[in-house]
């Protein structure tokens, strides 16, 4: 392996990437081969690339003359992805040595698209969407590009000139962004009057989420093949698939339910769910429940609330379950074909025939492989009437022993287990493996792309063989880079880890990347969408800073959540000049700026609440907040309050603040506003928060598996004090008219019927955005009899108003 690193360096990978290389069994023989058969000993960084991208992304059984496809890229005759996606679909069908024209007339081999011809083609496409693009603005801008990149006469254009000329044009036709490309654009009645020129707000620039059309706007999934375009072991197979699916683009979301989803999943959702609706086709949703150890209902539930909650509908709410029996009867198949042996060898006798712990030590066969098909026909049936004891005879596949890809060598299609399984109950005793099952349930649905991650690359030659194998249709598969972020952890085995060690109490605790942790912290299934289109579709596996997906959702929140004046620790301040019963009703806005929040009214009164965070008893020039004898603004109040007097507890605390209202004469405008909450029980206020929870990062470091910087191992970088309990907190009672608000729309009254309150989120102004927790105590009486004091509030921080100063970057393997 050492000696290939440096050669795999010479194509301008990484020292990781190269190491990587090296150290796959399928990947390295293949690359150094190409290596070796372009002739060259030395390349460009696009050279490299491509020729490392010929040796992962095909397979060298199915795409013959890989050879005279590298020396063509040594050349430059192939010079880009479009090319060689092109030279790889022309070698399976047409030996190139034989028609090299016809080879160079597929690829686009000294094809040159002029600036002015880009620039003409790209005009007409967003002549043909011109309409919808004035109609839709900047929101329209994915699908337009999307429609760009497939034009046939950019074909072999340079991807970046095309991508500038559609930026140039775009801005030409709409102009600069403005307020109308924004989510939350604003309803203006008929009847109101236009502001003048010296009383309009500046205009500011909205959140503008990418699309779901732009993740498949560019890289290799735009180059994805057309239904009908995936070769057949059987001709026949295809016109069968055509005839059932009529062309359509057909994709599914496969999670296994035995545990929460993750963000990690929410990448997953969009691929799957927006790759078929932008090409106009369905996805499905099926469980992948083949292990009835590890599967429950409630994770079932679990999954498909959470594909909802971001947005998407399954076509079908399938389960490998369904196809059992199919899937008996082709392991049947395979066994009468001389394809499959029941073997009863143990896990430690499969280990070392597949090679040992380095995989280095010649394989060998289990001594079942070449039984009688009529004995192993017999051993399978004895294996489903339960005659074995789990772990004493399992089905393998006869593959091929000699592969250097470890997919290959027999897996498992089969093994006993005795235990209920949540839909089939103690109906089987066997259950097919992953391995066996998904490429056989894709073909029954007549999957066209089957998407997933990097770590299934090797298992697209089993998926395949298997296919052909079993004589059913095949679909293509196609791999994508996962996504992790940074200050967490995302397996289920230490997520299980964290609640046994009283870490956590539930999985869905908001310090957690699941998607019911990040759903009950208040995070909006916008900001997570948002996240996942933008850093798009490549192969690469990325580690993202949490900071990235937290600017998200503040800018998604920003967009949705009214302001309330809250106090996290208050300190009571009276208004001495202010007679006893005072009270005046001030209207505020829920949004400055922003008419379509609307408005509320607080009470104002001798006796009002601060935030301890907003006073001091020694004051300092770079300090502008309350000090004694000191004047500050409160927001909404007509006028600024001067603090004349501090008294105290016995303790030496301070219990109460003595101000003057300044409402006699003229003050200057105060250098600060803060927040307040009124002293008004007959009007509800202040509504007081039995507890506020301020969630930070779980873990102290950003990869807490990194056992250079945390040698004590991932649990041991737990932050015990990530979590923040505050009592004693209060806000001001436009928090429960937004409440009243939320629960007389549609949306409201069937969330809170079911106890969703996460949807009722608020930005508490000049402290954080908040949302209520599940553990909230608020019935539909409580708000309907308008009883605020019945109510139970257990408030959950979503997220700080700014952003972390310490800031990681991105990393990409």
């Amino acid at each position: 392996m050492d000696e290939l690193i440096p050669r795999f360096e010479s194509l301008g990978l990484a020292p990781q990437k190269a190491k990587e290389a090296a150290s796959n069994k399928k990947i390295a023989p293949m690359l150094d081969s190409l290596i070796s058969a372009s002739g060259q000993s030395t390349f460009s960084r696009t050279m490299g690339l491509l020729l490392y991208a010929l040796a992962t992304t095909v397979v060298k059984e199915k795409t013959p003359h890989m050879d005279y496809i590298a020396r063509a890229i040594a050349s430059s005759r192939i010079s880009t992805t479009e090319q060689l996606t092109a030279a790889t679909k022309f070698c399976r069908k047409n030996d190139p040595t034989a028609d090299e024209q016809a080879f160079d007339n597929a690829c686009g081999v000294g094809v040159v698209i002029s600036d002015e011809e880009i620039s003409a083609a790209v005009k007409a496409v967003l002549e043909g969407v011109k309409d919808a693009l004035l109609e839709q603005r900047y929101r329209g801008q994915g699908k337009a590009l999307g429609a760009v990149m497939r034009c046939p006469d950019l074909r072999w254009a340079d991807s970046a000139k095309v991508k500038s000329e559609f930026d140039a044009q775009l801005l030409a036709l709409l102009g600069p962004k403005d307020e109308r490309d924004s989510p939350a654009v604003q309803k203006k009645e008929a009847t109101k009057k236009p502001a003048s020129k010296s009383s309009a707000a500046p205009l500011r620039k909205g959140w503008e989420p990418a699309s779901l059309e732009s993740m498949f706007a560019g890289g290799d999934i735009s180059r994805m093949h057309k239904p009908g375009e995936n070769p057949q072991i059987c001709p026949k197979l295809m016109d069968a698939h055509l005839e059932a699916t009529d062309g359509k683009v057909i994709t599914r979301f496969p999670p296994e339910p035995n545990g929460y989803l993750h963000i990690g999943h929410a990448k997953a959702i969009n691929v799957n769910f927006g790759f078929a609706k932008s090409h106009g086709g369905v996805c499905n949703l099926r469980y992948d429940d083949t292990n009835p150890t590890s599967e429950e209902q409630e994770y079932v539930d679990s999954i498909l609330e959470a594909v909802r909650w971001l947005g998407f509908e399954p076509h079908q709410i399938l389960y490998s379950s369904d196809y059992f029996q199919q899937l008996y009867e082709l392991a049947v198949k395979l066994i009468e074909r001389g394809l499959a042996y029941v073997c009863h060898c143990t896990g430690d006798e499969l280990h070392e025939q597949r090679g040992g712990d380095d995989k280095r030590v010649v394989r060998f066969a289990c001594p079942h492989r070449d039984r009688p098909v009529s004995e192993s026909l017999a051993e399978f049936q004895k294996m489903k009437e339960g005659r074995y004891a789990a772990n004493t005879a399992t089905l393998r596949m006869k593959m091929d022993l000699e592969d250097g890809n470890p997919q290959m060598w027999d897996l498992v299609a089969y093994r006993v287990i005795f235990a209920s399984h949540h839909r089939t109950g103690t109906e089987w005793c066997i259950y097919p493996t992953y391995d066996f099952t998904h490429c056989l349930c894709d073909s029954f649905e007549n999957i066209t792309h089957s998407l997933c991650t990097r770590e299934f690359f090797l298992s697209r030659q089993s998926y395949y063989w298997l296919c052909d194998a079993a004589e059913v249709y095949k679909p293509v598969q196609w791999e994508y880079g996962r996504l992790n972020v940074t200050k967490t952890v995302l397996s289920k085995r230490k997520l299980l880890k964290l609640r046994d060690e009283g870490v956590i109490s539930t999985l869905d605790d908001p310090r957690l990347y699941t998607l019911p942790a990040l759903r009950r912290r208040g995070v909006p299934p916008s900001a997570i969408n948002a996240f996942v289109r933008e850093l798009g579709v490549t192969t690469a596996d990325t580690t993202i800073d949490v900071n990235r997906l937290e600017n998200h959702i503040r800018d998604s929140l920003n967009e949705i959540a009214p302001r309330i004046m809250a106090a996290m620790n208050p300190v009571k301040v009276v208004l001495e000049n202010l007679p006893e019963d005072y009270l005046e009703q001030i209207e505020l806005p829920y949004k400055p700026r922003d008419d379509s929040f609307g408005v509320h009214k607080v009470p104002f009164t001798r006796t009002l609440y601060i935030d301890r965070s907003d006073f001091r008893e020694v004051d300092s020039p770079d300090y502008y907040r309350l000090a004694p004898n000191k004047t500050v603004g409160l927001q909404g109040a007509a006028h600024p309050i001067t603090c004349t007097a501090v008294r105290k507890a016995l303790d030496g605390s301070i219990s109460e603040l003595v101000c003057r209202y300044e409402n006699t004469g003229s003050h200057p405008k105060p250098k600060t506003f803060i927040q307040w909450v009124a002293d008004c029980p007959s009007l509800g206020s202040p509504v007081h928060l039995d507890e506020v929870r301020i969630y930070n990062p779980l873990f102290v470091h950003s990869n807490p598996q990194d056992k250079s910087v945390v040698p004590g191992g991932w649990l041991s970088d737990v932050d015990r004090d990530s979590l923040e309990i505050v009592k004693g907190a209060i806000a001001e009672i436009g928090l429960w008219d937004s409440i009243k608000r939320y629960a007389a729309t549609e949306t409201g009254r069937k969330e809170l019927d079911e106890h969703n309150v996460e949807g009722l989120r608020f930005q508490f102004m000049r402290i954080g955005y908040f949302t209520l927790d599940k553990d909230t105590v608020l019935s539909a009486a409580t708000i309907s009899e308008d009883c605020v004091g019945d109510a139970k509030f257990i408030v959950n921080r979503i997220v700080t108003l700014k952003e972390d100063s310490k800031k990681e970057t991105a990393t990409t393997s």
